[in-house]
């Protein structure tokens, strides 16, 4: 038994300290992952199990004050993670095609460092869309692509976070962070009232954006396998896989949400179409054919 917790001990101190980036291990939240996964877990229970539950025989919150403080929120941060990640590195000093970790205590480092750290806690943070959702009995918006990236990407940041805050995988969190600025936008608009809702006849192009972003993610990630600069090339087994699996995600939600809807509406015509035809034959005597056509 103590030659098992020994190794346990050993194993545990390998993964989660001398691996780990020693200037943002000690961060809160950082130093082990179960304080992050224990949030995750409860998010899963109230979204999936206790929240509907509770709220099954009670009337939906509106939240409307609350959302439009929280979307404005959104859209600071985001706002200035864009701007951190574009300035701080990706427009200044970062090489588009491999860029590694710089690890050093250099004010341009830790500035970089602290930039993953707030993306990560922005990650916690928007766990709150769903808690919303959940109260305001909004199920249809609780899909599996939500529940998914909400859960992931809080881990995925965590784990950039804790060994590698910065260099070549950063840039797909100041492209991610660009179209939270849109999309929070939105829901802030749409949070004002149905009276703005003729201003929101963008909502379909964030989710294109949203694909786009998987896109250039994919190819960026992909030049790991072609170019050598400390970075880790095995991260591309994560990021490829699931920047594909994202798109996927998005283009069939995309599909269902208004490709279905252009077709139906086509349906719609061509039925009324075929129905006037039907009146006009009739009307004209030319009854034999017209079962036929419909």
């Amino acid at each position: 038994m103590e030659l098992s917790n020994s190794s346990w001990a050993k194993t545990y101190n390998h993964l989660f300290v001398e691996l780990a980036d020693p200037r943002t291990n000690d961060w809160f939240l950082i130093k082990n992952p179960v304080p992050g996964l224990t949030i995750i877990g409860l998010y899963l229970y109230f979204t999936l199990k206790w929240g509907p539950r509770y709220m099954a025989d009670k009337k939906p919150f509106q939240l409307q004050k609350t959302l439009m403080v929280y979307n404005f929120l959104q859209v600071l941060v985001s706002c200035f993670l864009f701007y951190e990640g574009c300035f701080a590195g990706w427009l200044t000093t970062y090489s588009w095609k491999c860029e590694p970790v710089d690890f050093s205590y250099s004010p341009e480092a830790l500035r970089v460092a602290r930039g993953v750290y707030i993306y990560f806690l922005a990650k916690m943070s928007e766990l709150l869309d769903t808690v919303f959702f959940v109260i305001r009995k909004k199920e249809r918006q609780i899909t599996f692509l939500h529940m998914y990236h909400h859960t992931v990407m809080p881990m995925i940041s965590w784990g950039v976070t804790k060994y590698y805050p910065g260099g070549h995988g950063t840039l797909i969190g100041v492209i991610n962070s660009f179209v939270h600025i849109i999309m929070y936008s939105y829901y802030m608009l749409a949070a004002l009232g149905p009276k703005y809702r003729k201003y929101l006849f963008w909502k379909k192009y964030i989710t294109t954006l949203q694909m786009l972003q998987f896109c250039i993610a994919f190819l960026h990630s992909s030049q790991l396998l072609f170019y050598d600069c400390g970075y880790p090339w095995w991260s591309v087994v994560f990021t490829l896989p699931n920047s594909v699996f994202f798109y996927y995600l998005f283009f069939d939600f995309y599909y269902k949400a208004y490709g279905k809807a252009e077709d139906r509406t086509k349906s719609i015509t061509e039925a009324s179409n075929g129905k006037v035809n039907g009146v006009k034959n009739i009307a004209n005597g030319k009854v034999r054919n017209t079962d036929k056509e419909d």
